[in-house]
């Protein structure tokens, strides 16, 4: 059961950086949702055998990168022993400045690209429910109307790209055949011309068992890379 979510920040008189700023330091204080609150800080207190020197960050998980990208790429969740430890979103796909990202201070940046979640906390056997993504949904649409340049997004994972297109409008606008369909790097143009591109989710799940390949992972990189050029 999730309470009512942390109220928004007012973002009619800030700059789009200032008001960044502002909702992921709401995202961070957010406790809305008691059971991914519980999880999320039980994890960073307990942590893993090869982490337990780790000070586990164990809060909501803010976007990051580009406050000017033209690619937003939306993932499902934080992982538990991910981003629940080091406070940051995966990164690197040849929009970082480092070949490696460590943590939150490691000095990593993103050109042209943000990264965030359809679920900000890492949640009990990496499912969110339904509940706890509408709770979070604010968040992806305030984020959304305020990186005002993206023009190529990126879902990862079939319930990304469910949540994204909730978050966007049009799940609720678009009749059921005219939903863009998720399939590994299946590309569709939004009638406001946003190019939504999809991927399988890198989870281990996925990558171990071969869905999802290191070489179909770069592919879809690349292809995204192309279109932002494009763009």
């Amino acid at each position: 059961m999730c309470d009512a979510a942390v109220p928004l920040p007012d973002h009619a008189s800030l700059p789009a950086q200032d008001s960044l700023v502002a909702l992921n330091q709401t995202i961070v204080r957010c406790t809305a949702c008691k059971r991914l609150t519980i999880h999320r800080e039980h994890i960073a207190a307990v942590r893993k055998r090869e982490f337990a020197r780790w000070s586990y960050w164990g809060k909501p998980v803010p976007g990051f990168g580009d406050h000017n990208a033209r690619l937003l790429i939306v993932g499902l969740a934080p992982a538990a022993h991910g981003a629940n430890r080091t406070g940051r979103m995966f990164t690197g796909f040849g929009f970082a400045d480092q070949a490696r990202s460590v943590s939150r201070d490691d000095g990593l940046t993103l050109t042209d690209c943000y990264i965030t979640a359809a679920a900000r906390c890492a949640p009990p056997g990496n499912k969110p429910t339904a509940e706890e993504f509408n709770t979070c949904r604010p968040f992806l649409e305030s984020e959304m109307r305020l990186l005002s340049n993206v023009a190529v997004t990126l879902v990862l994972g079939q319930l990304a790209h469910r949540w994204w297109l909730a978050a966007a409008g049009w799940w609720s606008r678009l009749p059921p055949a005219q939903r863009p369909r998720f399939a590994h790097a299946s590309l569709s143009t939004l009638p406001d011309g946003m190019k939504l591109l999809s991927s399988y989710h890198p989870s281990r799940q996925n990558t171990n068992t071969g869905k999802l390949t290191r070489r179909m992972w770069h592919l879809v990189f690349q292809k995204a890379r192309s279109l932002v050029e494009g763009a």
